[in-house]
């Protein structure tokens, strides 16, 4: 299957979600700096502080994949687009099912106010009505609690937990369990 035309922006009814732009870096490094204590647990990409130059290099090739479909990365703004508070977006695209992984994460003093959810669910629906995936998928650490309840909110279906599946992102000496939740149709 060739991957649709996708466009570049979307709105929920309290945000904005966007393609990734350089110019969107010093807002990325001040979110994700700020949320580091909380991400680090989670996130492999986030056990370093993020540096301007490092993110402007991440989001012109976050932009790249997102014009050749490849990840459709996802911005996630304030409904006026004055302020970064996450991101989100499709990974593991395989159009020949055609199916996608829906990841998310939420700048610490944002988390709690159903954004993620919020994200989740419009990426769901897109997913399986406009771009017609046969399999929608949003995996977590078996610890990931929070992460772990919004799969679960949505309807999703627990496929898997895949035991010693991957490392703690933040110690790579402990190994740690994989949950896989799907939508199917």
């Amino acid at each position: 299957m060739t991957p649709p035309t996708v466009p570049t922006e979307f709105r929920t009814p309290r945000l904005l979600l966007r393609a990734p732009r350089p110019q969107d870096a010093r807002a990325q490094v001040e979110a994700v700096n700020a949320s580091l204590p909380e991400l680090r647990r989670w996130m492999v990409w986030a056990q370093e502080p993020q540096t301007l130059d490092g993110a402007r290099e991440n989001l012109a090739q976050a932009a790249e994949a997102y014009a050749r479909r490849e990840n459709l990365r996802l911005l996630v703004w304030t409904e006026d687009g004055t302020q970064l508070l996450g991101s989100t977006g499709y990974h593991a695209l395989d159009w020949r099912v055609p199916k996608g992984e829906i990841g998310y994460w939420i700048a610490t003093a944002h988390t709690g106010h159903g954004y993620a959810q919020e994200v989740a669910a419009f990426l769901t629906t897109y997913a399986l009505d406009d771009l017609r995936f046969r399999r929608v998928e949003i995996r977590c650490d078996a610890l990931n609690a929070r992460s772990a309840r919004i799969p679960r909110a949505l309807g999703y279906t627990l496929d898997a937990r895949l035991v010693n599946d991957d490392v703690a992102a933040d110690d790579p000496t402990r190994l740690r369990d994989t949950l896989i939740y799907s939508l199917t149709q």
